[in-house]
């Protein structure tokens, strides 16, 4: 998979690429991870890239032609472009897994008040990872790149994959590890007793639990 970020900041995902699970998907050529600055594409002076709103208003918007030209010179029949807006679809784990099945995605970060509203005209989709707002949409980009990088075959190991946050529409259990005892806190007596039936029944317990407690939006929900 090829995915190209286009951004005023590179700077602000270099570290996300050079660091863990994200750099050994890179590094084992499982991913290729391009930040464009889409700065270099206007034909403006002094790299302007935003200008003042029709109609008046606080703040900046940044123009079409910018990213259209960056577009143009990367897409490809393959490439899938996704805008990232707050006014778009609510991002979930069911689009991280449909999303994966892309050769080519091509994520677009906006920031100041926005980007011009004909930018949709250029993209495939426009999507929201919630309900707030950022400064701009590099996190949301990191979000997205990474929660579909490690759904990559070979990327994790697959038992890890097997039950997670949102299968089933369900969160995942609570899961513990070695001391038995701290600070008064004890593991649940029957993920020691080595009975697989019980801990697989107990588990499944557990996720009902903590989504009704915390989720209870999810509960009778269809598959996401």
């Amino acid at each position: 998979m090829k995915i190209d970020i286009l951004t005023l900041f590179p700077d602000m995902l270099t570290g996300f690429l050079n660091e863990s699970i994200i750099k050994r998907a890179i590094t084992e050529q499982k991913v290729t991870i391009n930040l464009i600055d889409y700065r270099k594409y206007t034909k403006l002076n002094n790299n302007q890239v935003d200008d003042t709103a029709f109609g008046g208003g606080a703040g900046m918007v940044i123009m079409c032609e910018p990213i259209v030209l960056a577009l143009e010179d990367i897409k490809t029949p393959e490439s899938h472009v996704i805008l990232l807006d707050p006014k778009g679809k609510l991002y979930k784990q069911k689009e991280a897994r449909r999303l994966k099945e892309y050769k080519h995605l091509i994520l677009i970060c906006g920031h100041y008040e926005g980007i011009d509203e004909r930018i949709k005209n250029f993209v495939d989709e426009v999507i929201s990872i919630g309900d707030y707002v950022l400064t701009g949409g590099e996190l949301p980009a990191m979000i997205i790149t990474d929660s579909i990088v490690r759904l990559l075959p070979g990327v994790i190991t697959s038992e890890s994959l097997d039950s997670e946050s949102f299968d089933d529409n369900l969160l995942d259990y609570p899961v513990y590890t070695k001391p038995r005892v701290f600070r008064g806190y004890e593991v649940p007596e029957v993920l020691l007793s080595g009975n697989h039936k019980l801990i697989a029944e107990y588990r499944k317990e557990e996720k009902a639990r903590i989504t009704k407690e915390n989720r209870p939006d999810l509960v009778g929900g269809k598959d996401e």
